[in-house]
């Protein structure tokens, strides 16, 4: 992999079997342009250099000594800070859990690194999973290859930038409203967010658990497929993981065109409130779309209108439960107390917590507290099957559904700061395909006039991921929008 000619997971694995290539060069390369670019950009946390060169060297050696090597052998690959490995640090981006050192390993990680993937660090991100733009982390905001003056969305920053500046081609995030594929968008690279339950989350620090997926950003749709098909499956340790489904991989090149298809485009995903260029942009999209022989059809999720809503009070209800577990005691960031139990709780959240985490827990705690719980929470439920009911509706007719995945492009750094609601509009085309558990698919496919690139994103019903990657396989070899680069 060199910085003159970024490469795909799927052939970075091929050129190491074949020995064209080894897993060290595959390693070198990519820890030199980490070297190069991280002052700037702070893509990672921290690098597991050491680590890395351990795996590439077993690979190397399997290799020579005529051992099968797995699927991504030699790939080097990064992973969201929320996600553990044992023995490694993992802080969600939060001084809560300053020094934590896991004793086991997330699944999704296992079955990688069973493949032969080079895990080479923990990537920055929004804490707790809390943001849309990698500012709330506690180790400090990440910046945008397109600009570093701009954000690259979040949570998942840090990985989308890790793909967007050819750190690797492949990095690992989580999405439970959005941050796999709004910072997929805005760097300029792809992200899919499988259903939920496809991919276990055993592993993965909790935000909200009924929305929360882990997902991947790469720069081609093959390597999305490649990595859903060794990710996915059922997992004992995981009991809300699904069954297992055929293999992705083996039908993406089964469609040469989209003749067949209909893509339903839903006006309340598409409507006012659009950025001029990313309307543009989709625009073209439909017209590519439709050359290639997809019907586009009118359709419409009349409860999106009340999606936000919805999915903060659902989604900062849960974070409420989930992160009340932090408080001091158990392990965690712990502060003196002076022999009080409550105070030292309160000192420890205090300080462990940054403010937005803080009010997020507060919206929660409030939403879903007595006497509150049916005005607040229990609507939001209601809402919420509504919109499943939606979807159900909208695939009665159509094959796929397609939005922007932002309806705005890269913005630049603290402009959100002092308005925490421009912030959560960032999410508004992507909650809803989380709020219905749906798998949705985030290509790059545009880009402003002034260069800040466009995502477009497609959702499918559940189990549709097939379908999802073999329609973005199809526009992929169609445009050349993906192999666009932020950096030389």
């Amino acid at each position: 992999m060199t910085s003159a000619a970024p490469t795909t997971a799927a052939a970075i694995a091929r050129a190491v079997a074949a020995g064209t290539t080894s897993a060290a060069e595959v390693l070198a390369a990519s820890l030199h342009r980490i070297a190069a670019l991280e002052p700037t950009l702070h893509a990672f946390v921290e690098v597991w250099a050491d680590r890395a060169q351990a795996a590439a060297g077993r690979i190397d050696r399997d290799r020579a000594a005529g051992v099968p090597l797995g699927p991504l052998a030699g790939v080097p690959i990064a992973v969201k800070d929320n996600l553990v490995l044992a023995g490694e640090q993992a802080s969600a981006g939060s001084r809560m859990l300053a020094g934590y050192r896991s004793p086991f390993t997330a699944t999704v990680l296992e079955r990688l690194e069973a493949a032969g993937a080079v895990l080479v660090g923990r990537t920055n991100m929004d804490e707790f999973g809390m943001g849309s733009t990698t500012e709330t982390s506690a180790h400090g905001p990440t910046r945008n290859p397109f600009g570093n003056n701009l954000v690259p969305g979040g949570s998942s920053g840090g990985s989308a930038v890790a793909v967007a500046a050819d750190y690797c081609p492949l990095a690992i995030g989580s999405d439970t409203g959005g941050s796999v594929r709004q910072p997929a968008a805005l760097c300029g690279v792809s992200g899919l967010k499988p259903g939920w339950g496809r991919v276990s989350r055993s592993g993965l620090i909790a935000y909200a658990s009924s929305l929360d997926c882990i997902g991947a950003m790469a720069r081609s749709v093959e390597d999305l497929a490649l990595w859903l098909d060794l990710a996915a499956g059922p997992d004992a340790a995981d009991p809300t993981s699904g069954p297992a489904a055929p293999p992705v991989s083996a039908s993406l090149t089964t469609r040469g065109d989209l003749r067949g298809l209909r893509i339903g485009v839903p006006w309340e995903l598409n409507g006012p409130g659009l950025d001029d260029d990313v309307a543009r942009c989709k625009d073209e999209a439909l017209a590519t779309a439709a050359s290639l022989g997809a019907e586009i059809v009118d359709c419409s999720l009349p409860a999106v209108a009340h999606a936000v809503a919805t999915y903060y009070l659902i989604a900062t209800a849960e974070a409420a439960s989930n992160l009340a577990r932090y408080d001091g005691v158990r392990y965690g960031l712990r502060r003196d107390g002076l022999g009080r139990l409550d105070v030292m709780t309160t000192r420890s959240r205090s300080a462990g917590f940054g403010d937005e985490v803080q009010l997020r827990i507060l919206l929660g705690t409030f939403a879903s507290s007595h006497g509150w719980s049916e005005g607040f929470h229990d609507r939001a439920r209601a809402l919420r099957a509504q919109l499943r009911a939606d979807f159900a509706q909208a695939f009665a007719r159509c094959d796929l559904l397609l939005s922007p995945t932002s309806p705005v492009p890269a913005f630049p750094l603290g402009s959100s700061n002092d308005d925490p609601l421009t912030m959560y509009l960032c999410d508004a085309l992507t909650v809803p395909a989380s709020l219905a558990g749906l798998p949705a698919l985030s290509l790059p496919f545009g880009a402003t006039t002034d260069g800040r690139p466009v995502g477009m994103q497609f959702t499918a019903a559940a189990q549709r991921e097939d379908l999802l990657l073999q329609v973005g396989h199809v526009l992929q070899r169609h445009t050349d929008h993906h192999l666009r680069r932020a950096l030389p």
